[in-house]
């Protein structure tokens, strides 16, 4: 009998019991039960068809937009050497010993890798000969997650397996194929390293990424004769048993070179992905995968990569960079190197303001160990984010995404190709003669709109092309001093309070919460 028949018989039996007003209750309630259920299976059994207007009408999880700070973890062989020239990327290591050629900031022979890796290990050492050497033993996984906890991060994406092939999981895919131990389950640490990450981040609210590269350098099938089998044979097995064992809520791919949607069978995967895996409601992926054969950006969000973080877009996007020029650590980058602490801030607020998200890069040692500069400039965004995390997390741009002083906005920062994390200070609070500066920076939420300020005014600020209602309410985050202001014609005129050195709620970046403006 169905749930509709047996109500009602139910229905008939009870008002023959003279129990009709009861009866009504029960069955209105029995209905919305079954409608219930039915909504909730419709919803599971969504299906995404192998095309780009039905894999791209899934709704992006709003988790990826709200959590606006992610921590970029690149840890693998080439956090044993830790070592590039300076602007460069050290996780390539392996590409740069082998093909005695440099990318990056900077003018290079090609064989600084090459003569430093000679020089250091030998000629008759080669880079797989790295893999017992990364042994991982100071590796805390639990430290680590709340280190990433203290940074206010909302999610961590591990470099599960980087272009040199090498699994931080058992895979056995990149054993056989590589044919010797090549995941750190057989060699080296000995361990599951992502199991433990994944373990450790699952006791806390922060969401678990998992990068994962397409390019293999040297893998014997990664041959434009051979990738059909190498898609089927490795790629796919792999990825699909990365997330069968882990269940990530975010897909990090990286590297496809410059193959097709058709090859990578893209479409296939987001198919499957978004309509039958155990994360199809969950999980968010970015948007390098491919390729795409229609010449557009396919994903749940766009990936930019050391940019000056000035761009916007009509969906969620994400601007990754580390805080040095490397995403791997790098021991030859020295203290100028690094960003500071309020370059961090700036660049946090710069691309939330324009609706992105940050994805800040750092580089563990090979034993494991985040270096002390790192840990402390993860502190320090996470303090400031404990006082003005309001006016980033669950946010959304703006009208306006800054206001400008007067001068010129065209300022190029320096560098061939990757931008500097403190370039933002040029453009904020130490501007070459002529140029303009953002003198502040907008988001949004509910009713209220967020100010932040790189400096702290002496007296007062100007909120330009803001209009007050009967209800606006102006506030200084993390302090209970009265905010004076005024609207004059167009702009709204903010008196600031007066404080001392200890009474200052944060460094680096001040929020007026401004709250029902029209």
């Amino acid at each position: 009998m169905s749930v509709q028949a047996s109500l009602n018989f139910l229905f008939k039996f009870l008002r023959r019991l003279s129990m009709y007003r009861f009866i009504k209750k029960i069955r209105r309630i029995g209905f919305s039960i079954v409608l219930g259920l039915t909504t909730i299976t419709a919803f599971t059994q969504q299906s995404y068809k192998q095309d780009w207007s039905s894999i791209d009408s899934r709704p992006v999880p709003v988790w990826f937009e709200d959590a606006k700070l992610g921590i970029f973890v690149h840890w693998g062989l080439y956090s044993v050497p830790a070592w590039s020239p300076k602007g460069t990327y050290s996780e390539w290591y392996k590409y740069w010993l082998d093909n005695k050629t440099l990318f990056g900031n900077g003018d290079f022979t090609g064989t600084e890798i090459y003569d430093y890796h000679t020089k250091t290990y030998g000629k008759d050492f080669i880079y797989a000969d790295f893999a017992r050497m990364f042994k991982a033993q100071d590796y805390n996984a639990d430290e680590w997650a709340a280190l990433f906890e203290k940074a206010g991060a909302k999610y961590i994406v591990l470099t599960t397996k980087h272009h040199d092939g090498f699994a931080l999981w058992p895979s056995k895919e990149a054993s056989r194929d590589y044919g010797r131990p090549w995941n750190s389950v057989e060699i080296g640490a000995k361990r599951d390293l992502v199991g433990e990450y994944v373990k450790a981040l699952r006791k806390t609210d922060i969401k678990v990424g998992c990068y994962f590269s397409c390019r293999e350098w040297d893998n014997p099938l990664y041959h434009p004769e051979t990738m059909n089998v190498f898609v089927d044979r490795h790629f796919y097995p792999q990825l699909k048993d990365l997330i069968d064992r882990y269940k990530p809520d975010l897909l990090w791919a990286d590297g496809p070179d410059d193959i097709s949607d058709t090859v990578w069978k893209t479409k296939e995967f987001l198919s499957w992905l978004y309509s039958e895996s155990a994360v199809k409601d969950s999980v968010v992926v970015n948007d390098r995968w491919a390729k795409y054969s229609d010449g557009k950006k396919h994903g749940d969000y766009y990936t930019r990569e050391y940019s000056a973080g000035d761009a916007q877009f009509d969906k969620p996007w994400e601007e990754c960079r580390g805080m040095g020029f490397s995403f791997g650590y790098n021991r030859n980058e020295d203290l100028e190197d690094y960003s500071s602490p309020q370059a961090l801030v700036l660049t946090l607020v710069n691309v939330v303001s324009r609706g992105g998200n940050l994805l800040l890069g750092i580089g563990p040692t090979a034993n494991g160990k985040i270096p002390p500069i790192m840990q402390e400039r993860l502190i320090q965004i996470g303090e400031w984010l404990k006082v003005n995390g309001e006016a980033i997390y669950g946010t959304r741009r703006w009208k306006n995404t800054s206001q400008w002083s007067a001068g010129n906005r065209n300022w190029k920062p320096e560098g061939k190709y990757y931008v500097s994390g403190n370039a933002i200070l040029k453009q904020t609070i130490d501007p070459d003669p002529g140029y303009a500066i953002q003198e502040v920076f907008f988001t949004a939420k509910g009713n209220s709109v967020y100010a932040i300020l790189p400096k702290y005014p002496k007296d007062k600020i100007v909120l330009k092309n803001i209009y007050s209602t009967a209800k606006t309410k102006v506030t200084l985050l993390g302090s209970d001093k009265e905010v004076k202001w005024e609207q004059k014609e167009n702009d709204i005129h903010v008196i600031m309070p007066e404080l001392s050195f200890d009474e200052l709620p944060c460094d680096y970046a001040w929020t007026l919460k401004i709250e029902y403006v029209k």
